[in-house]
């Protein structure tokens, strides 16, 4: 008698090979068959004309906080994912000293726009070094697994002090952190991660610790994860010296005989760097290196509402004036003609971030239910004003108060400077690459794109009309084997007898994509966007059913994944 057994389901195994009709059979949480009449079981799950993958794997997430109060891990939970890395680009909260811990709040508020008061609210900081904050991670139980990287600002600070924003590290000071690491990787932490651009800025405007050190302090943390014999090295960059950052990268690989995977994205200005970064990234593989560039499956897209970040005219004198009522209040102001006038006739911000989001409205559109990622540009703000015989910002203002207010616009910030996605299929069929980036827990104001596994499934795998389709075996495998295969988990991501119980039972033809909502459930009230999906049946993790139909069992039992070396 199995403990379960799913039925009649079609296996999408997550090795790229066809899929197939069969029956998994699970036991002691790990799958014991896969075939047809595996005999029978205490539990079944009817998977007739669904599709039963293993569980995804997520490289790139920021629930560094959200772990220690959310046992859901929500918004991927919901979207199938049974194991997150955590500690990316850099930023996290261990090792941290009681004088450090108002530091680490900054950079993740500022670099990863997680609210500090939440962080504040939630955070229980019952641990000092990073083996304890993983021990902290372990004991709480979950519908995720989560696996931890030693973040590099933190390590800095810890060691450095005052001197960690923009002071260069000391060989002192790099056999400390060397130390830390070390120390880390052997408790568990499955890799080291770092950011290099100076995009990532602290609450307060400082760049992140690290940001300008050298390829020597680079090299000589790398130390720690070749002695240790595991970790993967994971770095955020700009490219401001495409050669420079891309030489230290191939070295560190080879000295260290680890993996090191950084993100690449289509910019908008070099609209062609993927091209060289990816072949760079192969060129040095086949010279003894191991780079792997870590790529999105959908472009770095901005939610603009009324309840975001920003919106059109959330820098406008006269939308501040009414900007803390409450939405509904809100609305009602912004439909008095007078109010209208006001904001719409404001001239936009001179520069930055705030300008282009006024003014870009070719790139803005709306974002609709179910949500579109690929839009045509005849759906652009700007087309539809020009259709109408209007002005662009008055279009904007009139789609940001449908549904009460609560309607969002689309502003693909990056991957999207061709206006579709041929860039990121290219990027995604590259060998060299990993799909990642999806950036789970983060950007709560602005950016959902923890529902990138739901996406890949069905848009670049059922419903694209304007350009090539992958099949589902493909997006499978770039969800779940590839990224456990990266960072060593040889227990997971494939359908096979000895492998842990971690699938998905999936409607395929009815998965779908809700709208995202700004919902108000962090501590102390923050806020954060979310995403939920349609056409889960169930999700499994370690054998136990977690989720039927998107909804919590109640069942809980996700813990930390420790590196295959780890001394714990």
């Amino acid at each position: 008698m199995h403990d379960l057994v799913i039925r009649s389901g079609t296996v999408v195994d997550g090795t790229g090979g066809p899929s197939r009709r069969a029956d998994v059979a699970v036991e002691g949480g790990r799958i014991v068959a896969v075939g047809r009449d595996v005999g029978p079981a205490t539990r079944t799950v009817d998977a007739e004309g669904c599709l039963v993958t293993p569980g995804w794997v997520d490289p790139h997430t920021h629930y560094d906080a959200q772990v220690t109060w959310d046992p859901e891990v929500s918004p991927s939970g919901w979207h199938g994912v049974t194991t997150a890395v955590i500690g990316n680009c850099g930023v996290g909260f261990a090792p941290v000293r009681p004088d450090g811990r108002g530091a680490l709040i900054s950079l993740m508020e500022g670099v990863e726009d997680i609210p500090g008061p939440v962080l504040e609210a939630g955070l229980r900081w019952d641990w000092e070094t990073f083996p304890e904050y993983l021990d902290a991670l372990d004991r709480m139980p979950r519908t995720v697994d989560i696996a931890a990287q030693v973040p590099h600002a933190a390590v800095r600070v810890y060691v450095m002090g005052a001197r960690a924003v923009e002071g260069a590290a000391t060989a002192d000071d790099i056999v400390g952190m060397a130390a830390l690491v070390r120390d880390g990787v052997r408790a568990g932490a499955v890799g080291f991660t770092t950011s290099r651009t100076p995009v990532h800025r602290s609450a307060d405007g400082n760049p992140v610790p690290g940001t300008t050190a050298t390829a020597q302090e680079l090299l000589g943390i790398g130390v720690a994860l070749r002695d240790a014999g595991t970790g993967v090295v994971g770095v955020a960059t700009g490219f401001a010296d495409e050669d420079a950052e891309l030489g230290w990268m191939t070295r560190l690989s080879r000295e260290s005989g680890r993996p090191v995977t950084f993100a690449v994205v289509q910019g908008n200005d070099d609209t062609e760097g993927w091209r060289r970064q990816l072949a760079a990234a192969t060129a040095a593989n086949a010279g003894g290196g191991r780079l792997v560039p870590q790529v999105a499956g959908r472009p770095t897209g901005v939610l603009m509402g009324l309840e975001s970040t920003a919106h059109p005219f959330f820098r406008n004198r006269a939308y501040g004036e009414i900007a803390q009522l409450p939405l509904s209040e809100r609305v009602q102001r912004m439909r008095d003609p007078d109010v209208r006038r006001r904001i719409l006739d404001e001239p936009p911000p001179p520069r930055g971030f705030a300008n282009l989001y006024a003014t870009a409205f070719q790139r803005l559109f709306p974002l609709g239910d179910p949500p579109e990622y690929e839009p045509p540009a005849d759906r652009s703000v700007a087309a539809l004003a020009a259709r109408a015989g209007e002005a662009a910002n008055a279009v904007a203002y009139d789609l940001l108060l449908g549904n009460g207010g609560r309607d969002l616009l689309y502003f693909p910030l990056l991957g999207y400077a061709d206006g579709d996605l041929d860039a990121i299929g290219s990027m995604l069929a590259d060998p060299v690459a990993l799909l990642g980036l999806g950036d789970g827990g983060a950007h709560c104001g602005l950016v959902c794109d923890a529902s990138q596994p739901t996406f890949m499934l069905t848009h670049w795998a059922r419903d694209r009309t304007r350009g090539a389709r992958m099949t589902v075996e493909r997006v499978v495998r770039m969800l779940t084997a590839d990224p456990a295969r990266l960072f060593g988990f040889d227990d997971r991501g494939v359908v096979a007898p000895g492998r842990r119980a971690d699938l998905n039972v999936i409607d395929f033809d009815a998965l779908q994509l809700r709208p995202p909502e700004m919902v108000h459930d962090l501590p102390s009230g923050g806020r954060r966007l979310v995403q939920r999906a349609v056409g889960y049946r169930a999700t499994i993790l370690a054998g136990e059913v977690t989720y039927v139909d998107g909804v919590a069992t109640g069942a809980r039992p996700g813990r930390l994944v420790r590196s295959a070396r780890s001394s714990s």
